[in-house]
């Protein structure tokens, strides 16, 4: 196998230390991982010629900087076009990006999908003019924990990629100190639908210039969790050019609300996270077509908002002491109230939130009063009060119930209504005295 087609399998050669490296092939599961593959331990990497995924871990490049890489000849592309690998994931890894500028070509022989760097260091500057006009089938790009230049100034290797990356779906770029977008690059990646900036640090102002006119026309799902976001209606301002995104994750910004905001969300918005951003009221305005909304693990009193497409509402983990009503949402499905300030549900909503398919208001102090414990109890008996009961149900009050579970509280006629029982029995003993006169 010539030295052409180990750097397009291995980028992770390195000289072999005491004949210990080698890769290990878990066939079950059609997954290979090389450790520090070397030519001299070529016979090694034979076995992963049957997997779908490899994995290569540590390896110095350096050292071949220098060495020439020619065309493939017609055996080697012919190998590389019958292997089964579909993706590739390389970790530990120096990377000088001259080398990979000269290897990445190859990858047009395969029919490997997914390509993922992991806790690697892309040195130096490669010259990737060698890309122009040339197409690969790896669809997902992935870096994780990298080092490398800003990609400001990198928009001509960019362009002499645009083919391949115009094609491209999914792009993750996460926990590698990010702070900003050129959006030249964006304008690249046309087919992405996609985008995940997760654990960066991305501030307010970089969203725009990130997302301006033209850049990623077709992008569907956006994360930017773990950033430096502070501002919802800067959020907004920044996004509101992606006119086909459907999921946006924001969730683990410090965000503050503008009540006086009259920035509007793309239409096509369906799924918003706002979870752990220390929210203490619902910030306005909401996307107007979600259908699953998070606002769980925030610091949130009271909720009156109103969507009439919402199917799925999470609101676990705040401060809240009343259930918002559900009128409010005509198909929602899905109610999540765990962990808030609770007491009781209303007699009304208890009705109507029989209809949904999963509710949960575990972990609240509930007051086992005839209508609290009741109303509890009917809305179980319909089979829809699902995660945490009976356990995680448990009475905060009257005390001669404290810490019982609310499951266990006697609901009974003659208990809880016991004018009910009273009155006819009243009416009897007239009846009798009536009578007995």
């Amino acid at each position: 196998m010539s030295v052409a087609v180990l750097l397009l399998l291995g980028l992770g050669l390195q000289v072999a230390e005491g004949g210990t490296d080698r890769c290990f092939f878990n066939r079950a599961q059609e997954y290979c991982v090389c450790y520090n593959l070397s030519e001299e331990t070529v016979g090694s990497i034979i076995q992963c010629l049957a997997a779908t995924v490899v994995e290569f871990q540590g390896g110095d490049l350096e050292k071949y900087i220098a060495l020439p890489i020619r065309d493939l000849d017609p055996s080697a592309i012919e190998t590389l076009g019958s292997l089964v690998i579909q993706k590739i994931i390389i970790g530990n890894v120096l990377v000088p990006e001259i080398l990979l500028a000269r290897v990445l070509r190859f990858f047009s022989y395969t029919h490997v999908q997914e390509l993922a760097f992991e806790s690697c260091i892309f040195q130096g500057a490669g010259n990737w003019s060698d890309m122009d006009g040339q197409n690969l089938p790896i669809l997902s790009l992935s870096f994780h924990n990298v080092t490398s230049a800003p990609l400001t100034g990198h928009e001509q290797a960019f362009s002499s990629l645009s083919r391949w990356l115009g094609t491209l779906q999914e792009l993750a770029v996460t926990s590698s100190r990010v702070t900003s977008l050129p959006c030249a690059i964006g304008r690249v990646f046309r087919a992405l639908h996609s985008l995940n900036l997760a654990q960066n640090s991305l501030g307010d102002g970089s969203l725009a210039p990130a997302f301006c006119r033209g850049a990623f026309p077709q992008l569907q799902e956006l994360s930017l969790h773990h950033n430096n976001l502070s501002s919802y209606h800067s959020v907004c301002e920044g996004v509101q050019l992606l006119l086909e995104l459907q999921h946006l994750d924001l969730s683990h910004n410090q965000l503050m609300a503008d009540s006086s905001s009259s920035c509007q969300w793309p239409a096509s918005l369906r799924h918003f996270n706002l979870s752990s951003t220390g929210l203490d009221e619902v910030p306005t305005p909401l996307p107007p077509n979600l259908e699953v909304l998070d606002m769980s693990h925030n610091h949130l009193h009271a909720v009156d908002i109103s969507l009439s497409s919402l199917k799925k509402l999470f609101l676990n983990q705040n401060l809240l002491q009343a259930m918002p009503s559900i009128r409010n949402y005509p198909k929602l499905d899905t109610l999540r109230l765990d962990n808030n300030s609770i007491s009781e549900l209303p007699r009304d909503e208890v009705k109507l939130l029989g209809r949904l398919q999963d509710v949960a208001v575990a972990d609240n102090p509930f007051s086992c009063s005839c209508s609290g414990a009741g109303g509890l109890q009917a809305l179980a008996a319909t089979g829809h009060l699902g995660q945490g009961w009976p356990g995680e149900y448990r009475c905060h009050s009257p005390a001669e119930y404290q810490g019982r579970l609310v499951a266990q509280v006697p609901v009974s006629v003659a208990r809880c209504h016991l004018a009910a029982v009273v009155a006819p029995l009243c009416v009897v003993l007239t009846l009798l005295g009536v009578a007995g006169a």
